[in-house]
């Protein structure tokens, strides 16, 4: 098992910078890589960036060039950097762990963007 808590969304403006954290616990050893997710209201949950054990990063077209994930594997925390937000950035953000027997995730955090 691995469990999962994200932390850092909140209420921004358009343009504005948040910064998401997740916060690893469990069989961590047994985690190829994490990912970030997000939920709109409406829509289906959608990928949003991943990050290898390796180091290796991957990001959706919406998000390249604006959003930046990265590791700290002292603190087996991930975060998710995400400038020049949008109003179509207004989801709940959900962290991803990957491992063999399967997925884990966490509970969410709201990210809203208005002004």
């Amino acid at each position: 098992q691995v469990q999962l808590v994200e932390s850092g969304g909140g209420l921004v403006q358009p343009g504005g910078s948040l910064r998401l954290s997740c916060a690893a616990s469990g069989r961590i050893r047994d985690v190829n890589s994490m990912a970030w997710y997000r939920q709109a209201p409406g829509k289906e949950r959608e990928f949003v960036a991943t990050i290898t054990s390796g180091g290796g990063t991957y990001y959706a077209v919406a998000v390249k060039g604006r959003f930046t994930i990265s590791r700290d594997n002292a603190k087996n925390t991930v975060y998710l950097q995400m400038n020049s937000l949008r109003p179509e950035d207004t989801a709940v953000y959900y962290c991803n762990a990957k491992t063999i027997p399967g997925d884990f995730w966490g509970q969410g955090t709201q990210v809203t963007v208005s002004s």
